[in-house]
């Protein structure tokens, strides 16, 4: 199992050398959960640099995954790593999701890098 970051999505949406770097290691949707925090950012960041269009195929896409809601579980767990890790809440949210599921984390985020579990790849290291 593993968690797709939202650095990672975009990464592989705009085809870049990270996104490149990513595709062997991003397992088929069966094995990827995608947190709901992550289809907002995703949502967020289409609708400012792309269009309405590709916002919603990436949502389909998405979708197709195990798609992980944020409940209370989840929100007491994610404020505890936010204050241990130092992490934002968005952060604190996909890494909770990830520990919470036994999952990897595959990220290009620099927050991120030396976290258990966490697979980071350097975006100036592509």
């Amino acid at each position: 199992m593993c968690v797709i970051d939202t650095s990672i999505w975009i990464e592989l949406a705009v085809n870049s050398a990270v996104g490149a770097k990513a595709r062997p290691l991003f397992p088929s949707c069966d094995g990827t959960i995608v947190p709901t925090i992550v289809q907002y950012e995703l949502c967020r960041w289409f609708l400012r640099r792309v269009d309405e269009a590709a916002m919603e195929a990436m949502m389909a896409r998405t979708s197709l995954c195990d798609v992980i809601r944020l409940d209370t579980h989840l929100a007491v767990a994610a404020s505890g790593i936010a204050r241990d890790c130092k992490l934002a809440m968005a952060d604190a949210i996909v890494y909770a999701t990830a520990l919470t599921h036994h999952a990897d984390l595959l990220t290009c985020d620099a927050r991120f890098e030396g976290l258990e579990r966490v697979i980071y790849l350097a975006k100036d290291a592509a």
